[in-house]
């Protein structure tokens, strides 16, 4: 019997396992990619933390107060103060472990000021920073000998009793349908915002497969309507170019090379608006040239590459085309500060989960810190629970639900593709879902949800072979990307205002009834919205 089965091996999810590993506790990561494929690795600017060092003005409070800032309102105090004030211990054990972070003159760790911030206490690996995280903790994992299961993609929890028992899930290998039974679980899979697809950073398998599974079971939802849009992303191919770039001095201007907005703002406000420009017809540029060659190479290698090698242009010598391209997703699992849902046993950290400590917007170098800080705690807990855990055999219906789906799936009809129903939910929800919103284009894309939902028995897949059945994987994720798209849209139609990164044409001021969480649940198949 497994103490700990984590789902993701994202920074999350390589946190916990480390943790309950050293805890005593018997633990399995399973996850549909690779550890280094993780979109973790795209986080590239920098890890949140105020450090003890001479001569340094920044202070824990003015993290927390940045923070909640971001958030709108819509934070929770007691884990934003617990993120803020663990920063220091998250950076010093990410160091003890060997994350290569970037020093300054006098050997410290080196940090720079991203968006939001009153301070720079971004730590940062040139930009690589979260590949250099990830990277470690993936080793320090084979290190620790712990269990991982890769390319199985997660089907659904087995819940007895408002309890989590397991899990089942496609071996993405052989198309089988197994089972895994566990004392606890630990979502910590990501988010969902490949939704958006051919106008995000995420890889194409962030396709929110466990939100869409545990919203299934009875777990709540919030907050799926805050999408954060990244401002700085190459035109046409959505490939991000870091905070970093924007961090060490970099400007955004017009074709005529006129700054227009404080390149170090709130995410959500550069973003929108660099999207107003667009909208009307302007080109936006990303201006690094004034910073020269040398320090470029030193400090954004990584994003001197990608626009070589995507767009053909040189930071130094080039102005480069810009778009905002959804980047985090907000919302997810609502957990406690402890990561905690409402279903015993189960717990879920990082982007897959909704615990207050980023509300509305989150701060940028938040997201890492939230990651190590909450999967190192949610780890701990889940090992502690699961020692008072006995867990008795449990009910194979779901299993066989689950072979039952998915050889109903090689033999749907396969009328229709559903390629091209994702790149078209894509479009459709760049366009009206994305930064500026308005309760008319809502509706239409919930009508075309509905009419998504009605053909989805003439879809299907057009291999029907078991070994490495890349089609069937991605028929599974369109239809979780399909089930939660909902969520996100009534979610959005019901906060009637404009707080944070959701932002209503038609609503545009801030209104204090809403300073409560959006709560989503499934209730008999159909999905219950709340203001709480």
């Amino acid at each position: 019997m497994i103490d700990v089965l984590i789902i993701g091996s994202g920074g999350a999810g390589l946190s916990a396992a480390l943790m309950a590993k050293q805890k005593g506790s018997e633990v399995l990561v399973l996850s549909k990619t690779y550890p280094t494929q993780s979109q973790t690795a795209q986080a590239q600017g920098g890890i949140n933390a105020v450090l003890k060092k001479e001569n340094n003005t920044d202070k824990v409070e003015y993290h927390i107060n940045d923070t909640l800032k971001s958030a709108h309102k819509l934070g929770d105090i007691n884990t934003i103060e617990y993120l803020c004030k663990n920063a220091h211990n998250t950076i010093k054990w990410l160091d003890d472990i060997g994350v290569p972070f970037s020093r300054d003159t006098n050997n410290n760790i080196a940090q720079r000021k991203l968006g939001g911030a009153s301070n720079s206490r971004a730590c940062y690996s040139s930009d690589y920073t979260g590949l250099k995280i990830l990277h470690t903790l993936y080793d320090t994992s084979l290190k620790e000998n712990i269990e991982f299961l890769h390319e199985k993609m997660l089907l659904s929890f087995i819940v007895e009793n408002k309890t989590i028992k397991g899990i089942t899930y496609l071996d993405i290998q052989t198309a089988q349908v197994k089972q895994l039974l566990a004392k606890t679980v630990i979502v910590a899979s990501g988010g969902y915002g490949a939704i958006y697809d051919g106008f995000t950073t995420n890889s194409n398998a962030t396709t929110g497969d466990a939100i869409a599974a545990a919203l299934k079971v009875g777990c709540e939802i919030s907050n799926m309507e805050y999408v954060q849009f990244h401002p700085t992303t190459l035109k046409k191919n959505s490939i991000l170019l870091s905070e970093s770039a924007r961090g060490e001095g970099g400007y955004l201007v017009t074709k005529d090379e006129k700054r227009f907005v404080d390149e170090l703002a709130p995410r959500d406000v550069v973003a929108r608006a660099i999207d107003e420009k667009l909208q009307h017809g302007e080109e936006v540029y990303l201006d690094l040239r004034h910073l020269g060659l040398e320090k470029i190479k030193e400090v954004m290698p990584q994003e001197y590459n990608l626009a070589l090698e995507f767009s053909g242009l040189k930071l130094d010598t080039d102005l480069i085309s810009i778009q905002p391209s959804a980047h985090y997703t907000m919302g997810g699992i609502k957990t406690n500060l402890n990561g905690e849902t409402n279903i015993q046993n189960l717990y879920a950290v990082g982007e897959c989960s909704s615990n207050g400590v980023h509300g509305a917007n989150r701060l940028g170098g938040n997201s890492l810190l939230e990651i190590i800080t909450f999967g190192k705690l949610v780890g701990e807990n889940a090992s502690k629970k699961a020692v008072e855990t006995i867990q008795k055999n449990s009910s194979l219906d779901t299993l066989n639900q689950d072979i039952k789906y998915i050889d109903e799936i090689f033999n749907l009809p396969n009328q229709m593709n559903f390629y091209s129903f994702k790149k078209e939910m894509g479009e459709l929800f760049y366009k009206n879902v994305g930064l500026f919103r308005e309760e008319k284009s809502l509706l239409e894309v919930l009508h075309q949800i509905t009419i998504w939902e009605n053909d989805f028995s003439k879809l299907g897949i057009t291999d029907k072979e078991k070994t490495y059945n890349t089609n069937l994987k991605e028929f599974l994720e369109f239809s979780n990307m399909l089930y939660l798209s909902k969520a996100i849209v009534l979610s959005a139609l019901q906060r009637k205002e404009s707080r944070g990164a959701h932002y209503r044409i038609d609503y545009l001021s801030q209104n204090s009834d809403f300073e409560k969480e959006t709560i989503i649940y499934n209730n008999q198949n159909e999905f219950k919205v709340e203001i709480r």
